[in-house]
């Protein structure tokens, strides 16, 4: 049985009853933790387990700054642990125990109906995202929503850009499962998880209404910012070519030939833009000044080898 035959037999409702909530803690985001944390109890759905990842904090920190003893499950890091790493020992643990995990970032902030949301989504679907409100460090509105582009379909997005972040996604654990490990060199955990789900064509959703608010600071991993610079730009094209690289390092036996052989194309793609582009300041502030004309999607990854501007290094 392939795994679509397989993941559709379990869409009836009696799955996703357990249900874990998880989340990172780091350094530096103690500054969020209150906010984050009375968002989670203002949920209307507190049927669900909480699960913290400690990458660098302990949980006495954790629980001063919010000012009270947290009821959840406390994973450790390792010495000389990675991000990746952390994210790994969590979710190989939880997708044992609970048919489904809600994952959040502990920086940003959850609408009260984000977990009744995913459950739902979660019956008819194996991954679910929802729209994500760009704040900044103070929740002041930005005045951008991250969300599929309009009549693009949730599996359309990937692999080329993504919307299924570890701030507004959601997972059945038997789908999870099958993408996991996480190898330890991977950054940008959420789009390799997704992207793997879509290799293996997982039934995917996204859910147009805003359930999070996306605080935008200095520290995000993929930061969501208009108009862009050439700074930007290349820093992102590194990040991407090395995401694509550790997907095409780590092959699944149970991924579809043509959507392999479509995230190979993207890679090269982006290979390409980043020898003729990137590599070339007068070319990249070309490019920039173009991208910037241009009406901006908030999508993670919009700006690197932007399709609407091949022409740049394409002949």
């Amino acid at each position: 049985m392939n795994h679509q035959t397989a993941q559709r037999a379990t869409l009836p409702e009696a799955k996703g009853k357990l249900l874990a909530l998880y989340t990172t803690v780091y350094p530096g985001v103690e500054s969020y933790l209150l906010d984050w944390y009375h968002s989670i109890q203002a949920q209307t759905d507190r049927d669900f387990q909480l699960w913290i990842g400690l990458d660098g904090l302990n949980p006495s920190a954790v629980e001063a700054v919010i000012g009270t003893r947290l009821e959840a499950v406390w994973v450790q890091s390792e010495s000389a642990t990675s991000p990746a790493r952390i994210r790994q020992r969590s979710l190989e643990q939880i997708v044992e125990k609970f048919d489904a995990v809600v994952l959040v970032d502990s920086d940003d902030i959850l609408h009260p109906t984000r977990v009744e949301a995913a459950r739902r989504f979660l019956q008819t679907s194996e991954l679910a995202a929802c729209a994500l409100r760009l704040v900044d460090e103070h929740r002041n509105e930005l005045g951008m929503t991250l969300t599929l582009p309009v009549q693009m379909a949730p599996d359309g997005i990937l692999p080329r850009n993504n919307v299924f972040g570890f701030s507004n996604s959601a997972y059945r654990s038997e789908l999870l499962q099958q993408c996991l490990p996480i190898p330890a060199g991977v950054v940008l955990v959420d789009w390799f998880l997704a992207t793997r789900a879509w290799l293996m064509e997982a039934t995917l959703a996204f859910d147009p209404v805003v359930r999070m608010d996306y605080r935008q600071h200095g520290t995000n991993m993929a930061p969501i910012r208009f108009p862009f610079d050439a700074n930007q730009v290349t820093r992102d094209t590194m990040k991407v070519r090395e995401h694509y690289r550790l997907l095409q390092s780590s092959p699944m036996e149970n991924a579809l030939p043509d959507r392999w052989a479509h995230l190979q194309a993207v890679a090269a793609d982006v290979q390409l833009f980043f020898e003729e582009v990137v590599s070339q300041p007068e070319k990249l502030e070309s490019y920039v000044r173009n991208l910037n004309t241009m009406e901006p999607k908030a999508v993670w990854w919009w700006d690197v080898a932007q399709p609407a501007l091949q022409w740049m290094w394409k002949s």
